[in-house]
C-alpha cells in the first residue's frame, strides 16, 4: 500500500486561527478561521487534494481524530 500525505490541524495561538499543516516539512497548506470551517462538508478533503492523512487536534494539541482520503485507504479498516 502507497503511503499517504500526513497532515495536521491544529490551532496557532499567535495568529488566532486553525492551520492545516504538512507534517515534516511544517508548509501551511490552508488556514481557518475556526475548525468547524475546516471540517465541514469535504473542506479537509478538498484542502489535502483527496490523498492523505489529517489529524485533527483540540486546542490542547492532543490528537482528536484521524481522518484518511479517500476512505477506501484508511489502514484501521475498510472504506
Amino acid at each position: 500500500m502507497a503511503k499517504l500525505p500526513r497532515f495536521s490541524l491544529s490551532y496557532n495561538d499567535k495568529n488566532k486561527k486553525w492551520e492545516l499543516k504538512r507534517e515534516g516539512s511544517g508548509e501551511v497548506v490552508k488556514r481557518f478561521k475556526t475548525k468547524a470551517n475546516a471540517t465541514k462538508g469535504g473542506v479537509l478533503e478538498r484542502a489535502v487534494k483527496k490523498v492523505g492523512s489529517v489529524r485533527i487536534r483540540k486546542r490542547d494539541g492532543k490528537i482528536q481524530e484521524e481522518r484518511t482520503y479517500p476512505r477506501s485507504m484508511d489502514p484501521r479498516g475498510r472504506g
